[in-house]
């Protein structure tokens, strides 16, 4: 099988499509609190890679099969810091080498010579933030540090640190992940930032400092996903086009969200959005 870091470099590399939304798929099949592993499990998401493997399969096949080069795992919010919240926090080792282990079986069902398939370990920004003193710098890299342990272990292709709202969590994220990895080993490393209709991250960086304070880092690509849809990006992937040293990623939301019905709606249509990326490449 090809190194994920050789492809992505590799002179015929055609664009690399991700997934979609993992969280909204698994929704979508309108699972039960049986499903989840009981009543105070219910929207864990994460948990299901325990308690509902079909439903974990069944999202990754579907992407898979429309398309997609690199599938990430259901551990968005497998931190134990996120995990605590439900009670769960001492599996958080157990759920992420589960869920690593299912992405790569499914993606390894779908792997050819011709159409290389990866799995990318999701490391989210968990539900506490440094600089605004929500937690210490050390405890949230230590949560970082057993996730990235256990995707190492359960032998994803590379990283995706995202959904990135501030730039103290993406350094103890970066310290986590490369801990774990340890001397001597390379993975490839994604950054992908939340940048708000604001322009800026939550914490009110702009995609300018992001940059510059990554670029010392060990990383290999950089880019925005969530939040926003396409036009929002425009002006933040205009400028890593012409600064950013990294290969540049964007995972934008089908157009900005709206409350229709008590649910999330995105307005823009498949089509619309095929054109918008088609815009970006």
């Amino acid at each position: 099988m090809i190194d994920f870091l050789e492809y992505l470099n590799s002179e015929k590399r055609p664009v690399l499509v991700f997934d979609g939304a993992t969280g909204t798929s698994l929704q979508d099949q309108q699972l039960t609190a049986v499903d989840y592993g009981g009543v105070s499990l219910e929207g864990c998401n994460e948990n299901l890679v325990l308690t509902s493997v079909k439903s974990v399969e069944k999202v990754h096949k579907s992407f898979l099969e429309a398309g997609c080069d690199v599938i990430e795992t259901n551990t968005f919010g497998a931190t134990s810091i996120v995990l605590n919240e439900y009670g769960i926090g001492d599996k958080a080792y157990e759920i992420n080498l589960k869920a690593a282990q299912i992405a790569k079986k499914i993606s390894t069902e779908y792997y050819t010579t011709e159409k290389p398939r990866f799995v990318a370990g999701s490391i989210g920004p968990t539900t506490k933030l440094p600089t605004l003193g929500h937690i210490s710098f050390d405890e949230l890299k230590k949560s970082y540090l057993e996730q990235a342990k256990a995707l190492i272990d359960g032998s994803v292709d590379l990283f995706i640190i995202e959904t990135c709202q501030d730039v103290l969590q993406i350094k103890a994220a970066l310290q986590g992940v490369n801990e774990a990895i340890g001397n001597g080993k390379k993975i490839p490393l994604m950054v992908s930032v939340t940048m708000e209709t604001t322009g800026q991250m939550l914490i009110g960086s702009d995609i300018s400092s992001i940059t510059t304070i990554l670029e010392p880092f060990d990383i290999d690509i950089l880019g925005l996903n969530c939040a926003t849809g396409p036009e929002q990006m425009k002006d933040h992937i205009r400028y890593l086009s012409e600064h950013s040293p990294f290969h540049i990623s964007c995972i934008p939301n089908a157009g900005l969200p709206e409350n229709v019905g008590g649910k999330a709606h995105y307005r823009l249509t498949p089509m619309e959005l095929k054109f918008q990326l088609s815009h970006f490449i």
